[in-house]
């Protein structure tokens, strides 16, 4: 059997998908969560670039959530998340690009522009479990990381307005693209559906234990949530929750 680690972020969308992948083909693993920031050094040392998520499966390590769940794919093919008809995994392949390059990078601006104005939950999210020193020592060094973590997230009133657009546009997408079978592509679940519901995990707030934020809510935060909460693309997203995600 495997040796299998995932090298993470908690509550982060693109993370998710791997969760999400890593659960659906019950591969057995670990993880092991880092402080955004200080993840630094120590990702760039076993991956030789800073983002996350990174997969450790035995002696090799893999990059980013679609190389991922690629390697996942070919590494236990049952159940599968890739359709077997040619132009149908073309079809999903294409919606997963769209999604990762466009869709997920402009959720995460929507929220994170609500989560850098709290500095205590947004600290306290990410050191959630970690001993009540380093909880502290995050705290109080993130006023110097503010800025640097806004730019990384794309935080600016321009952008912003240009996230908005793509997040409104890519639900009316999303809506219209679900089949009358209720997945994205053919009649079954596949990395299409995994890939669109964890991107839109941070808007949707499934109630699932690996993306449920602390408690209680920033009134910011729950604004955005309740301003997406009637859109059949976010009823679909939690659905998907509902059904498909272990």
């Amino acid at each position: 059997m495997a040796t299998v680690t995932l090298h993470q972020f908690p509550y982060s969308h693109f993370n998710e998908k791997v969760r999400w992948a890593l659960a659906h083909k019950q591969i057995v693993h670990e993880r092991k969560s880092y402080l955004p920031g200080p993840h630094i050094p120590a990702i760039r040392k076993l991956s030789g670039q800073t983002a996350t998520p990174v997969l450790a499966w035995n002696d090799q390590v893999i990059t980013g959530s679609a190389a991922i769940i690629e390697f996942l794919e070919k590494q236990v093919p049952k159940p599968a998340l890739f359709p077997t008809d040619a132009a149908e995994r073309e079809k999903a392949l294409d919606l997963c690009r769209w999604l990762d390059e466009e869709v997920g990078p402009a959720n995460r601006t929507v929220l994170f522009a609500e989560l850098i104005d709290d500095a205590n939950y947004m600290t306290g999210m990410f050191s959630n479990g970690r001993p009540l020193p380093v909880r502290w020592l995050y705290r109080f060094t993130f006023p110097m990381a503010r800025g640097l973590i806004a730019s990384a997230n794309g935080v600016n009133p321009d952008n912003l307005e240009r996230c908005l657009r793509i997040t409104a546009t890519a639900l009316d997408r999303i809506a219209d693209a679900v089949e009358p079978t209720g997945y994205l592509v053919g009649n079954s679940f596949t990395v299409a559906d995994l890939t669109a519901a964890a991107l839109f995990a941070p808007l949707a707030a499934p109630d699932h234990p690996d993306m449920a934020r602390p408690r209680p809510v920033p009134p910011g935060v729950q604004s955005v949530i309740e301003q997406y909460s009637n859109h059949p693309t976010v009823r679909w997203v939690n659905s998907m929750y509902e059904h498909h995600r272990p």
